[in-house]
């Protein structure tokens, strides 16, 4: 089955387009590129760490329904945060979204290529 490469690479506040697909589905599996705190306009939100978290998951949301997948679809999920103390409250805002079954997950603190806090890209399996 061949490659399957989902929506239209981001706009960034630039008005730059960026090298990459915003999903691939790879047989069952949908890849999820790493999804940062941007709005429509593809400018960082502010608010902190909560708020910041939640646009992101609003974002994955967009980009697991090209291939029609929701969050229950998703079986891992890498995290970055800029800064490891807010492990708490991103923590709190990731369990809203994931209340029943979680997915399998890596997290760590990393110097991020936007001024965002948070980044987050998943896998979901979801059979064709």
């Amino acid at each position: 089955m061949p490659l399957e490469f989902l929506g239209n690479p981001p706009l960034a506040s630039d008005r730059q387009v960026r090298p990459f697909s915003p999903a691939v589905r790879a047989g069952d599996f949908v890849y999820v590129s790493g999804q940062v705190p941007a709005n429509e306009a593809g400018e960082i939100v502010g608010g902190g760490i909560e708020a910041q978290t939640r646009q992101v998951f609003v974002n994955l949301k967009k980009v697991l329904a090209l291939a029609g997948c929701t969050l229950d679809d998703v079986c891992k999920a890498t995290v970055w945060l800029d800064d490891a103390r807010d492990f708490g409250a991103f923590n709190r805002v990731y369990l809203e979204q994931f209340p029943g079954n979680k997915p399998a997950r890596s997290t760590t603190e990393a110097r991020l290529m936007v001024d965002a806090k948070v980044e987050i890209d998943v896998v979901a399996y979801k059979p064709a």
